[in-house]
């Protein structure tokens, strides 16, 4: 079996843990990470910091790690009209899901992912789509992904397999599953370096690391962490 993976890795709290998923059972892993003119891409630079920060505390992991490349998407922005690439108050729109949603990102993600693991010659694609913690955004729902899996694969006569490790647990579980995977050193990683608001905000520190705490993303991994912090007190 081909034991090489490319990690879709954002620099936040869920594709952090699906990169040490992956590098706990690949022999090879690259990353590969996505510029959309998102509202909170300070992201990028934290996906370099926490690149580092796994090859400094992780010696073994180190030499798994191959390249890292971040492709641009601006025109993705530019075609999305929501709050996650303009600055605009986040809310329901009328069909009912967050304008946080960007349209087809994770498709076009995948798609992108599919063509730099043809010519990379790696054969699993690692994502941090979760449908249990999730916005409604239809293109996290595991239906969705295996259906682009299929139709990826018929369309470049390949074997690719999608791997969404998170997809069927919440925020308080990807905790225990960082700190399965890395112990504590992991658990620092994830909560200091990380990023997950959709404000870009690093200015406001907190328990559960940097953020607003106040929109979706940043409640999300709060509750997460408070009830992770709670389990491991009893």
């Amino acid at each position: 079996m081909n034991k090489k993976a490319l990690v879709l890795f954002s620099g936040g709290q869920d594709s952090t843990v699906c990169l040490a998923w992956a590098l706990s059972k690949f022999d090879q892993v690259e990353t590969i990470g996505f510029d959309y003119g998102q509202r909170h891409r300070i992201e990028l630079a934290c996906r370099l910091t926490v690149l580092d920060r796994i090859r400094e505390k992780f010696p073994e992991w180190a030499e798994k790690l191959g390249e890292d490349r971040v492709i641009d998407l601006s025109w993705l922005g530019q075609i999305s009209d929501c709050a996650l690439t303009e600055e605009r108050e986040i809310e329901l729109s009328e069909n009912g899901l967050p304008n946080t949603f960007v349209p087809g990102r994770n498709l076009v993600f995948f798609l992108i992912s599919s063509a730099v693991a043809y010519r990379r010659g790696l054969s699993t694609l690692v994502g941090g789509m979760c449908q249990t913690d999730f916005s409604g955004y239809p293109d996290c729902r595991e239906d969705t992904l295996k259906a682009l899996q299929v139709a990826t694969n018929l369309g470049m006569a390949s074997s690719f397999r999608f791997e969404t490790p998170l997809m069927w647990i919440d925020k308080t579980e990807t905790f225990q599953l960082g700190e399965q995977l890395g112990g504590e050193k992991l658990l620092e990683i994830i909560v200091r370096d990380t990023h997950t608001c959709y404000t870009g905000d690093r200015t406001h520190e907190h328990d559960w690391g940097f953020g607003c705490g106040e929109c979706p993303a940043c409640d999300l991994r709060k509750r997460g962490w408070n009830n992770y912090i709670s389990q491991q007190n009893q």
